[in-house]
């Protein structure tokens, strides 16, 4: 039987925490850090007052330049609870780029760490619109470039707007390989619908855990391993980057059942093991790859 669509993704998480509060939701490899769905809930109801105590609210744009991180996937559902539009920027960009994604949404906020931050300077003084910019520089390390950072309480005290399947939850964009970028909008709708579409397709359960290598400034991460394995009540596996040489190890260690990737990826898993995966790692668990952007390598 096919689960109710909740009203918005907000409603998807803290139904997700009702229902399983204390289940490992995602592993991190950076620091072998686990949060459990309770947990993650805390932290992102604390960024998601931090926001609002910078005057965030519902249908304003927060820019993302981050690297894979807790935070990263903690700023997106603090954004998501607020109703504020979730801007990914890729963080490959140039300064120039950057300017153009934070002016062209209209950004007021954007939130970042200290080794991407020498990179904002045209920005800073560019956009109008730019008001804030919140600084990540570690796990429970949030500061506000330029100011005292607002206290953020265990228990949230922000505001929880009304939020329908129709308001926007992401503004993200295109490559811009035919010109500049433009920014595609996502509903909260579009998002539980992918979620589930894709959750149903892959057959995921709460047995599933993705290992999540792609970047999270791009929909296929957020999607695929984000929200389809929310959405089916699996866990994650943060990297912080994809890393052939360390991939099967991770794939071993944390029970991973499926990942996404590009083919690049799968060629350069090809290249470093040659003889296949090393038989003193288990892979058992691992039921498939997802891959796009080109022809899959034998």
């Amino acid at each position: 039987m096919t689960e109710r669509l909740p009203e918005n993704i907000r409603e998807l998480l803290e139904s997700r925490v009702e229902q399983s509060p204390d289940k490992e939701f995602l592993f991190l490899e950076s620091d072998n850090r686990v949060l459990t769905l309770r947990e993650f809930d805390r932290e992102v109801n604390r960024a998601a007052e931090m926001l609002a105590s910078l005057g965030v609210i519902k249908g304003e744009r927060v820019s993302l330049y981050l690297t894979n991180s807790a935070e990263y996937l903690i700023f997106y559902f603090a954004c998501f609870k607020l109703g504020a539009w979730a801007g990914p920027v890729n963080a490959h960009l140039k300064p120039k780029e950057i300017e153009f994604i934070v002016a062209n949404s209209e950004a007021g906020t954007i939130v970042t760490q200290p080794d991407f931050y020498p990179n904002l300077s045209e920005t800073l003084a560019n956009v109008s619109s730019l008001r804030n910019v919140i600084v990540i520089e570690g796990s429970n390390q949030w500061s506000v470039a330029g100011g005292e950072s607002p206290v953020a309480n265990e228990r949230s005290t922000f505001d929880e707007p009304d939020i329908s399947r129709d308001d926007e939850a992401v503004i993200i964009y295109t490559s811009g390989t035919t010109g500049k970028p433009k920014g595609v909008l996502l509903t909260h709708g579009n998002m539980l619908t992918n979620a589930r579409e894709i959750a149903e397709w892959l057959r995921l359960d709460k047995r599933d855990r993705s290992l999540m290598i792609m970047p999270l400034f791009h929909v296929n991460a957020l999607m695929t391993t984000g929200m389809a394995a929310l959405w089916a009540g699996a866990s994650i596996v943060l990297a912080p980057r994809f890393s052939a040489s360390h991939h099967w190890e991770s794939v071993s260690r944390y029970g991973v059942t499926y990942f996404g990737s590009v083919a690049t990826m799968l060629s350069l898993l090809n290249h470093t093991y040659p003889d296949g995966v090393p038989n003193h790692l288990d892979t058992s668990r691992l039921r498939f790859a997802l891959c796009g952007s080109a022809p899959v390598p034998v």
